[in-house]
């Protein structure tokens, strides 16, 4: 690799949403460690417009084709260095078969070995995903001066977000709650999120109930116990909207989920609730917010991603976690 050409970077996250939003402080770093090279992003299908604010960015939608033949797209853009978050086998292998000269990638991936620069993947205590993230950026350093950019961000055009503010009829101040998640365990029981709607309701806020479709029933669940106070917009907004109505609110309530990352990179308040997952792993609010779990069960965490069901069959760490809990937690920041 010549230091003194332009270099042609991949980045490599076809993962789910807060996967890739906490991918955005690595992104900045590799723009201003290397402010004249093109750099690419990969991500999964639906997600390319996501960083549509990044306008140095070329976005390239995965495909569900086999490595070789998403391969044979990338080696056409004759990339330099490669540099992926993401840590699954079939993404060492395609980068691999890409014949990209330099790929750097966690020593936890699968086929790791197929990379030629591995760093280890920490799992630490207080360890955010974000400065995970920007480890990879370690193996550089020797060669060139390295500056990292660790604030989350996504940037949206305030004239948008207004605009969508209008559309949906939402005006401040307003909280939006977050019911859903792709991991049941995951999930704070939505009749809970019904009952801190009513709450805030009465304290003259609106309140919003976010989430794409599959998070219908969570969301509907939580409508129906706040007896119609709430806001239900799950399913109903582009992932732009969404964004832009977290922008807008004065406070998000989520699960250890994307709304929580997406709060903090547009630097919204917010409130983390934990179940079987546990902040230890990393997903914490980065740098503002409050977190609500319930120390002290011997059964916590259960699972890295989180489960379908509770493995002990009471779902203590979220049944126990009682609303007054959470509004406790709200009104340090309200």
């Amino acid at each position: 690799m010549d230091l003194g050409e332009e270099l042609r970077i991949l980045i490599y996250q076809t993962a789910f949403l807060g996967d890739l939003i906490l991918t955005s402080p690595l992104i900045k770093s590799v723009r201003k460690s290397f402010p004249d090279s093109q750099i690419f992003l990969v991500v999964r299908r639906g997600f390319e417009g996501v960083f549509s604010g990044f306008n140095y960015l070329n976005i390239i939608a995965s495909e569900k084709s086999s490595p070789i033949k998403f391969s044979k797209v990338l080696r056409e853009l004759d990339i330099d260095l490669a540099i992926s978050p993401h840590r699954s086998h079939r993404t060492s292998l395609t980068l691999f078969l890409s014949g990209i000269p330099r790929r750097i990638g966690f020593n936890s991936s699968g086929f790791s070995f197929l990379y030629t620069d591995t760093v280890e993947h920490k799992f630490k205590r207080e360890l955010h995903e974000v400065d995970r993230n920007l480890s990879l950026l370690e193996p550089l350093k020797e060669e060139f001066n390295v500056y990292y950019d660790s604030e989350p961000e996504l940037p949206l055009n305030d004239s948008y977000v207004r605009k969508t503010l209008e559309k949906f009829s939402l005006e401040k101040p307003y909280v939006v709650l977050a019911p859903g998640s792709v991991w049941h365990t995951k999930a704070w029981i939505p009749e809970y999120y019904g009952e801190v709607a009513l709450y805030l309701f009465k304290r003259g806020y609106q309140v919003v109930l976010v989430g794409s479709k599959s998070d219908a029933e969570y969301c509907l669940r939580a409508f129906e116990s706040s007896k119609g106070k709430a806001i239900n917009l799950c399913g109903r907004t582009s992932l732009k909207e969404f964004f832009s109505i977290i922008k807008g609110a004065n406070l998000v309530v989520s699960n250890d989920s994307s709304p929580v990352h997406v709060a903090v990179s547009v630097k919204t308040p917010v409130v983390e609730i934990y179940g079987s997952t546990v902040p230890e792993f990393g997903f914490f609010p980065y740098g503002r917010g409050e977190i609500v779990e319930l120390r002290g069960l011997k059964c916590r965490p259960c699972g890295i991603h989180g489960r379908r069901k509770c493995p002990e069959g009471h779902f203590k760490c979220m049944v126990d976690l009682k609303p007054e809990i959470v509004i406790e937690r709200i009104e340090k920041i309200l």
